[in-house]
C-alpha cells in the first residue's frame, strides 16, 4: 500500500535551516580492491555518518534514504570491490544528491577497521591493524571533496627523561641509548582532496609508523621485542617532534599533489608516567607547508 502522508516536507517550527541532519554509526562491510587479494586486507568493517542539510523551510530529512544508500553500495561492492573506501564515500555522496533533492550539502565520514600485512624487525611476517579514516563531502554545484587518513598506533620515548637520566647517573656516551620512558603514540594523518586525486592509504601509514620513535606489533618474539625497544630509544621524540616529522615527511613524499591539499597530523601520547597524556597537532594546506619548510631551509 503507497502511502501519501510524508510529514518530513512539513514546514519546519521554527525556521532556522539545520547543517547537519542524518544518522551516525551505522556499520557494514565493504570490499574493496587490493593487490595480494587477501580475504583480510580486502574487507573492511566501517562505521559510516551520514549527513545533509536541511532548508529552513522543511521540518525533516529523509534518513532512511542515507541508510539505503548505504546498503546499495555496500551490497555492490561484494560483485564489484571499490577501488577504495574514500571512492565509495564519494560515490555515496553522489547518490545522496540525488535523493535528497532539497540539499546543498552531504557529508559521508568513515572509520574503519584496516589491516596491513608488514614485517616485524627480525623479518617476521605479521597483519597489524589500523584505524583507517575516510569519507566525502559534496556540494549541489558539483564540488566534491574525499578525505584518507589512518591512526596509526606506534611508540615514542622521551629526550628529556633520557637526558636526565644520563646527567643523574653520570654516564656520558654509554655506546647504548640511555634509559627513559615511553608511551604509547598514536599519530593519525590525514589528507582531504579533490576527489580525482587518489593516495594510498598503506603509504600513510608507512609515513605515519616513521614518524614516531618506532613501530610496534601484535607478535614479537624476545629478538623483536628488544630491536623495537632499542630502536625507540635510538629515537627518542617529543610529542611535538612526531607531529613536525609527520608533516616534514608528507611535504617530501607528495610533492606532485596540489598545493590546496588539506593536511592534518596529530600525535596522542599516552603517557606512562604521568597520569594524563600528552598532545600536540597541526592543521594546513600543503601549500602553507611548502612555504614553511622552505622558510625553515633558507633560516638554517
Amino acid at each position: 500500500m503507497a502511502l501519501k502522508c510524508d510529514v518530513q516536507y512539513g514546514k519546519g517550527s521554527s525556521g532556522f535551516k539545520l547543517t547537519k541532519v542524518g544518522v551516525s554509526g551505522v556499520r557494514k562491510p565493504v570490499l574493496i580492491e587490493r593487490a595480494d587479494n587477501s580475504p583480510l586486507n580486502r574487507v573492511i568493517n566501517c562505521s559510516f555518518d551520514i549527513y545533509v542539510d536541511l532548508p529552513a523551510a522543511q521540518r525533516g530529512s529523509h534518513l532512511s534514504r542515507n541508510v539505503e544508500v548505504l546498503r546499495q553500495v555496500a551490497e555492490e561492492t561484494a560483485s564489484k570491490p571499490a577501488k577504495s573506501v574514500q571512492d565509495l564515500a564519494v560515490e555515496m555522496v553522489k547518490n545522496l544528491l540525488v535523493k535528497h533533492e532539497y540539499a546543498e550539502n552531504v557529508y559521508v565520514n568513515v572509520l574503519g577497521d584496516y589491516y596491513k600485512s608488514t614485517k616485524t624487525p627480525q623479518g617476521r611476517d605479521t597483519l597489524e591493524i589500523y584505524t583507517l579514516i575516510a569519507g566525502a563531502n559534496g556540494t549541489r554545484d558539483g564540488q566534491i571533496w574525499k578525505t584518507v587518513g589512518v591512526d596509526a598506533i606506534g611508540m615514542s620515548a622521551c629526550p628529556c627523561a633520557q637526558e636526565t637520566v644520563g646527567e643523574m647517573l653520570n654516564v656520558e656516551n654509554p655506546g647504548f641509548p640511555m634509559m627513559t620512558h615511553n608511551q604509547r603514540n598514536i599519530c593519525s594523518i590525514v589528507l582531504t582532496m579533490d576527489q580525482s586525486i587518489n593516495v594510498e592509504v598503506d603509504d600513510l601509514i608507512d609515513l605515519a609508523e616513521k614518524s614516531v620513535s618506532s613501530p610496534i606489533y601484535e607478535l614479537l618474539k624476545r629478538e623483536d621485542e628488544g630491536s623495537v625497544v632499542i630502536n625507540a630509544h635510538n629515537n627518542t621524540k617529543f610529542v611535538e617532534d612526531v607531529v613536525r616529522a609527520g608533516l616534514t615527511l608528507i611535504t617530501h613524499n607528495y610533492t606532485d599533489l596540489p598545493d590546496d591539499v588539506d593536511v592534518f597530523v596529530s600525535s596522542d601520547s599516552e603517557e606512562s608516567i604521568h597520569k594524563h597524556n600528552a598532545y600536540a597537532e597541526r592543521s594546513a594546506t600543503l601549500g602553507e607547508l611548502r612555504e614553511e619548510l622552505a622558510q625553515n631551509i633558507k633560516a638554517l
